[in-house]
C-alpha cells in the first residue's frame, strides 16, 4: 500500500470513533480501492476536463445504483439483484449520498401510496414545482421523520450485519471518506468543489428532477390516477427515470420504457447484469 492509500487508511481510522468493527471496514474499503496504483496527491486536477468526467462518471453510476438497487429492487421487487451485484452498489450509495436504504424506500413507497394526494411526500401538486425541485431531500426528510412510515412502508430492505453496523449505524461516514478521496484526487480546492457536486446529486436530480418535473412536465401513455409525466423518451441521465409515467402505471415492472421510440438505460444495465446471473429479473413489462 502506497503512502496515499496511507493517509486515507489513517483518515478513515480516525473517524471511525475507535470502534474495532468500523475500522476493520474502514481498512476494508479503503485497501480494497486504493491498494495498487496510487496516483499522485491532486494529479486528477491536472487537465481542466478531468474533474468534469469524473463528476459526470461518478453521477451517472450514482444515479444507476439509485434506480437499480433502491428503487427497482428495493422498493419494487421488479428485480433481483445477486449480493455480487448489490453489496457494490450499497457501499456506492454510502459513499457518494449516505443515504439508509430503509428510508429511502419507505419515502418512496408512501408516495405511491399517496401519488399526488395528501399524505404523498413530494407532489409539486401539493408544496409547488419550485420548492420540489430545489427542497426535495427537506421534504424526505421530513417524511421519514414521522412515526410509523418507516415500520410501515420500510419493510422487506437489508438488516443484516454491514447494514446495521456500518451503512445505516454509521451512514454519515460513507461522505467522509468520499471527502477524503476527492480532495487526495483533485487537491485541496477542486476537491471540495467535486464532493460538494456530488452530495447535491441526488437530492437535485432524483429528489427534485424526477419527483418535481416527472409530474409536472411531459407527455403521457397512461392515463393513471397521478400527474405523472415522461419528460424524455431516451432515458439515460436519469438512469431511466425520466419515464416517470410508465413507472407510475406499473410500479412493480423492472422495465420503464413502453413505446418502440423509449429507451431505459436502467433496463439495458439489468440485462446486461442478468448476462452473467447477477441479476433475476421477477417482472417486467413485455418481458
Amino acid at each position: 500500500m502506497g503512502p496515499g492509500a496511507k493517509l486515507l487508511l489513517d483518515l478513515a481510522l480516525w473517524v471511525s470513533t475507535g470502534d474495532p468493527a468500523t475500522a476493520n471496514c474502514a481498512v476494508a474499503v479503503v485497501s480494497a480501492t486504493w491498494g495498487t496504483g496510487m496516483p499522485e496527491f491532486a494529479a486528477w486536477a491536472s487537465r481542466w476536463w478531468m474533474p468534469l468526467l469524473f463528476v459526470l462518471i461518478a453521477g451517472h453510476l450514482t444515479t444507476t445504483c439509485v434506480t437499480l438497487f433502491l428503487h427497482r429492487a428495493q422498493t419494487h421487487g421488479g428485480v433481483r439483484l445477486h449480493f455480487l451485484a448489490a453489496l457494490p452498489m450499497r457501499v456506492w450509495l454510502w459513499l457518494s449520498t449516505s443515504i439508509i436504504t430503509k428510508e429511502w424506500v419507505a419515502c418512496h413507497r408512501k408516495h405511491h401510496a399517496f401519488a399526488d394526494r395528501d399524505g404523498d411526500p413530494h407532489s409539486p401538486l401539493l408544496e409547488g414545482l419550485r420548492n420540489i425541485v430545489f427542497k426535495g431531500a427537506f421534504y424526505y426528510r421530513k417524511t421519514v421523520r414521522q412515526p410509523g412510515v418507516l415500520e410501515k412502508y420500510g419493510r422487506g430492505t437489508p438488516n443484516d450485519w454491514i447494514e446495521r453496523h456500518l451503512l445505516s449505524k454509521r451512514n454519515w461516514l460513507g461522505i467522509v471518506f468520499m471527502l477524503a478521496i476527492d480532495v487526495y484526487l483533485f487537491g485541496f480546492f477542486v476537491g471540495p468543489l467535486v464532493w460538494t457536486v456530488q452530495m447535491v446529486w441526488i437530492p437535485f436530480w432524483a429528489a427534485g428532477v424526477v419527483n418535481g418535473i416527472g409530474h409536472a412536465f411531459g407527455y403521457r401513455n397512461y392515463d393513471v390516477k397521478d400527474a405523472s409525466r415522461n419528460f424524455s423518451p431516451i432515458a439515460i441521465w436519469l438512469g431511466g427515470e425520466e419515464l416517470h409515467n410508465n413507472h407510475h402505471a406499473d410500479p412493480k415492472s423492472a422495465r420503464f420504457a413502453a413505446k418502440w421510440f423509449e429507451f431505459d438505460i436502467g433496463w439495458f444495465y439489468i440485462r446486461l447484469l442478468q448476462s452473467v446471473w447477477l441479476a433475476r429479473v421477477e417482472y417486467a413489462r413485455g418481458h
